[in-house]
């Protein structure tokens, strides 16, 4: 029987340091995007794509973000003797009683592929999504990105890595695949590099922050050595599982904001204003006037 994508990994442990000193001691993933932290926005397009178990893999000044997925008594209390039900509601939606959340700690910082290899417990022996909360990715009404990413999985039963095309003068800020099409929007890989540089680049189709994979992962991971900058990589160990299982690049309908650049999130908040019910009209007034002056 063909197991489904019940389970997702969030590696939250890193230290934000391009937002500093706003994540000095609060996350870069509970950064507001309008009103949300990005790490929500995560969570529901996990919970739309059919994921009941969040795993969060987490470092030492992680805590806010347990508290965010905990219940709120004392607010709830508050609401609801201020008879604000519309935003209570909104604050239960925040954790679906369908829904576990999982903290671990991951104990030091080596690199993505130790922080999947954390969750290896919880996890067991099931595929899984990996999400990271650097990658916003709008999907203006459609099926979210992971939605898309377990429809592929379904049908094909293999790993699967989300990929959009990038600039190819910035290849060395991604994981980079060379494909063989199979359709327009999917591929088998036959090639992955880490941050290869543009002139060593084998294509402009860059891996971002969404994966689908099998369990196998776990065993390549463990005898993964340390790749770029002294970490452990995933992509080094997705290259590995490649010689003994099948692996799809997808390139998703949505679009990707990266919020781990600075450029990145304030486009992510101008255009998420622009996408919100109670604000966009007055927003995009403010901001041609502002365009104006």
């Amino acid at each position: 029987m063909n197991k489904k994508i019940k389970k997702a990994v969030f590696p939250v442990a890193g230290l934000g340091t391009r937002f500093l000193p706003a994540t000095k001691a609060s996350p870069k993933e509970m950064l507001p995007v309008v009103d949300k932290p990005l790490i929500q926005y995560c969570v529901e397009e996990a919970v739309a794509a059919g994921v009941d178990t969040m795993i969060f893999v987490t470092g030492r000044t992680k805590n806010v973000i347990m508290d965010h997925f905990d219940k709120a008594y004392e607010l709830e209390n508050e609401l609801t003797i201020r008879g604000k039900t519309g935003i209570l509601k909104m604050v239960r939606e925040m954790m679906p009683p369908n829904v576990s959340f999982v903290f671990i700690r991951q104990p030091e910082a080596l690199g993505l592929g130790h922080a999947v290899l954390c969750a290896k417990s919880v996890v067991g022996d099931e595929p899984f999504a990996v999400i990271l909360a650097d990658d916003l990715i709008a999907n203006n009404g459609g099926h979210g990105c992971l939605s898309q990413m377990v429809e592929q999985y379904d049908q094909n039963q293999c790993s699967i890595l989300g990929v959009e095309r990038v600039n190819a003068h910035e290849t060395d800020k991604y994981g980079i695949v060379k494909t063989k099409e199979i359709s327009p929007s999917i591929g088998q890989v036959e090639l992955i590099v880490e941050k290869p540089a543009p002139e060593r680049a084998p294509s402009n189709l860059g891996v971002v922050g969404r994966y689908i994979l099998t369990p196998a992962i776990f065993e390549k991971i463990e005898t993964t050595e340390r790749g770029a900058g002294g970490e452990i990589q995933l992509t080094d160990a997705i290259a590995a599982l490649m010689t003994d299982e099948r692996v799809l690049a997808y390139e998703f309908a949505g679009k990707r904001y990266d919020c781990g650049s600075k450029l990145g999130y304030l486009q992510a908040t101008v255009e998420h204003g622009l996408m919100h019910e109670e604000l966009k009209g007055d927003f995009l007034d403010y901001l041609k006037n502002l365009v104006l002056d």
